[in-house]
């Protein structure tokens, strides 16, 4: 009793994740009915060999095909498969099966108490804990966009490790929405959501700015090559910067041990004094860099007010009604899942990345439990738990946790054996048993290789208690998890495989949907002025959101066996632009948000509406390339001639004013719609050079 018990409370606990509270306790609820209804099920599947593999591969498939409902879903996926593998190895005298299942039910049912308990305890727990790791990856993606500064001989490496840093990022954003929006919602305003919601805006514009500074490097490499001081007080400031928001995150509590501003202020003084120097020094033959450095100065500024403001919210300051933000506007930057059952049959399709995983999972489940029973194996459903936690529905995530789990069940083994021959004590088994079990959990999102190591320590240890010969048991849990992993990997490989190609082409079209979205607000905004609309904060944050999925696409594209990698340059490439054109839109959108600007020139919706153009172009492009089959066309794409005006209207406009800061903008809003054009000239390029089908 007690055993399924723990089993129960075990098997829910995967959905339970960071977000809202009513998430959390229905993702518990749903994990804890699935895994009764399997355990009922599984238990009773003691039926001849004909009939049972055809049910457990419905069974596998349907549990699985839960995961088109979304992350939470998939782990409550999991949850029941993990139900389903563990129903074969019910063996208990005592108990009846549906009792089993009863008490299973139990468990989950007590784990969602607690985990209930638990938040109502300390609320602000999993805010907390995601602020920190938020302030920590904001940390690193400035670490390395400072190291991208002058010439570097290995930036596209740093360019990729950007790409996933920006992933994890946005990924703990849409975490952070949902938990100060919608709890901000249902509960209704408290002084510390609204302050934490503060401080996650100001994170979001944090990296808004990281990513628009700088843009172009080839550029910058030349300034800094001839004034490398330039270079070193832009560095110092950036470290600081980053030093600082790791700081935070370390006494995010206590801000009394922030660090003190002195050492940006100066920082910037010694930047700004050094900038004035190169503009005294050239005068005005060089004035165009000067601007670049100005703005690049402005910038920095705006970081550090940025983390001033995130030190005075995180005092605990009173805030007035002025401070606190509509939930009108808030809820708009929520996405909601969809949960209509009609998913379901717009997903019975090969073309759908999980109904090809499904299936998959259900082939090898069987495959694995008829090798278990044909070669008379101790415990074949092992085989089969080995084959639901390795299978994913991406290839190359699959084969890294297939190597690390092989990897981490010899090592264990080997430890395991090791101790054997030290301890014979049960008491002992036990206590080594749970430990390892802990330390596996703790790493599993960190290092899979070591936490595989744990599990297998933990579950030969467990085992060793019921069965005196433990090195048997040791043989049988190597073997078992080899035939798993090289199982898992084998049908991955060759078994209806969900390639990314088959999904990168639908990922650019978004992104670049996003970021014309992205771009028409911000024109828009320009033309009109007035008071910063929501909607252009939703279109980028939704920009934002579309190129990490892309990059996270491409990445796992890359991963994948070369055949595979079909055009994986030119997709590179389009990858690499798109990524670009973002962080010059967010160029633009800083500026003309925190800046007042001048009235838009005829010149200025003129090249804006070209963009514009050539934006459709490439989306009506992208619709009609199969890039499952992409062939590449002889024809080479011959742009209408276009002749951008960007000499012409910067040197009207300083010639026209002496005002600086009429400079500085004519200059950033130039420079960057000539390079946004420049780069849609290229993707149009680049999607020109297939034939469209």
């Amino acid at each position: 009793m007690g055993l399924a018990l723990c089993f129960g409370a075990f098997w829910c606990s995967p959905s339970d994740i960071s977000g809202r509270l009513k998430h959390k306790q229905v993702g518990i609820l749903f994990s804890a009915v699935l895994v009764v209804v399997i355990s009922f099920i599984g238990g009773y599947l003691n039926i001849s060999n004909f009939l049972l593999f055809p049910i457990l591969g419905l069974l596998t498939f349907s549990i699985a095909f839960l995961s088109i409902y979304g992350f939470r879903a998939s782990l409550i996926s999991f949850s029941g498969l993990l139900a389903l593998v563990l129903s074969f190895a019910h063996t208990s005298k005592n108990l009846e099966v549906y009792e089993y299942a009863l008490f299973i039910g139990l468990g989950g049912l007590w784990y969602l108490l607690l985990s209930t308990l638990w938040f109502l305890l300390n609320p602000k727990a999993q805010t907390e804990q995601t602020l920190n790791e938020t302030f920590l990856l904001t940390a690193d993606f400035l670490d390395t966009r400072r190291q991208l500064i002058g010439d570097q001989p290995d930036r596209e490496s740093l360019q990729t490790q950007l790409m996933t840093l920006q992933s994890a990022l946005t990924e703990h954003h849409e975490t952070l929405r949902e938990i100060l929006i919608l709890s901000r919602k249902s509960s209704g305003k408290s002084n510390y959501q609204s302050r934490r919601l503060l401080v996650f805006i100001q994170l979001v514009e944090i990296l808004e700015t990281a990513i628009a500074n700088p843009v172009n490097y080839e550029k910058m490499d030349v300034l800094f090559r001839k004034y490398p001081e330039l270079k070193a007080d832009f560095q110092k400031l950036i470290l600081e910067l980053s030093y600082q928001l790791r700081s935070i995150a370390e006494h995010s509590n206590k801000s009394k041990r922030f660090p003190s501003n002195k050492v940006l202020s100066d920082a910037l003084k010694t930047l700004e004094n050094d900038i004035l120097k190169f503009k005294n020094e050239n005068q005005i033959e060089d004035y165009d860099r000067y601007l670049m450095l100005q703005n690049l100065l402005d910038y920095q500024k705006k970081q550090f007010e940025k983390l001033k403001k995130i030190k005075w919210l995180l005092g605990n300051p009173e805030l007035s009604s002025d401070d606190y933000i509509k939930n009108d506007k808030l809820k708009r930057f929520v996405a909601s899942q969809d949960y209509d059952p009609k998913l379901i049959l717009r997903n019975l399709s090969f073309r759908s990345t999980i109904f090809r995983h499904s299936l998959r999972l259900a082939v090898a489940v069987m495959l694995g439990y008829g090798i278990g029973l044909f070669f008379d194996f101790q415990n074949p459903y092992w085989i089969i738990l080995t084959v639901i936690v390795i299978m994913r529905p991406s290839y190359g995530l699959t084969k890294t946790r297939s190597k690390d789990r092989m990897i981490g069940t010899l090592i264990g083994a080997a430890l395991a054996s090791g101790l054997v021959f030290l301890v014979s004590d049960p008491y002992i088994y036990g206590a080594l048993g749970i430990l390892s079990l802990v330390v596996a959990f703790s790493m599993v999102q960190k290092n899979y290789k070591a936490s595989a190591t744990f599990i297998t320590l933990s579950v030969i240890f467990i085992y060793a208690i019921l069965q005196p010969d433990i090195l048997k048991v040791i043989q049988f849990r190597v073997i078992d998890t080899l035939i798993g992993a090289t199982l898992s990997y084998l049908v991955m490989r060759w078994l209806w495989p969900a390639w990314s190609f088959m999904e990168i082409g639908d990922t650019i079209k978004n992104s670049l949907k996003a970021n014309t979205d992205f771009f028409k607000s911000i024109t828009t905004f320009y033309i009109k002025k007035g008071a910063v609309p929501t909607s252009l904060k939703v279109n980028r944050k939704e920009a934002f959101l579309q190129t990490s999925n892309l990059s996270s696409a491409f990445q796992r594209m890359a991963q994948e066996p070369e055949s595979k990698q079909n055009h994986i340059e030119d997709i590179y490439e389009l990858v690499v632009i798109n990524h670009s054109f973002l962080s010059s839109l967010a160029s633009l959108s800083s500026y003309i948000q925190n800046h007042s600007t001048t009235e838009a020139s005829e010149d200025f919706i003129v090249i804006s509406e070209k963009i514009t153009e050539n934006l459709d172009k490439i989306c009506t492009q992208l619709m009609d390339i199969n890039f499952e089959d992409p062939i590449e066309t002889a024809s080479i794409y011959e742009p209408i001639p276009f002749n951008f005006p960007f000499n012409r209207i910067t040197n009207d406009t300083i010639s026209q004013t002496n005002s600086e800061q009429t400079h500085k903008e004519a200059h950033l809003i130039w420079e960057q719609f000539y390079w946004l054009f420049s780069l849609s000239e290229k993707m149009l390029k680049l999607t020109y050079k297939f034939k469209v089908h």
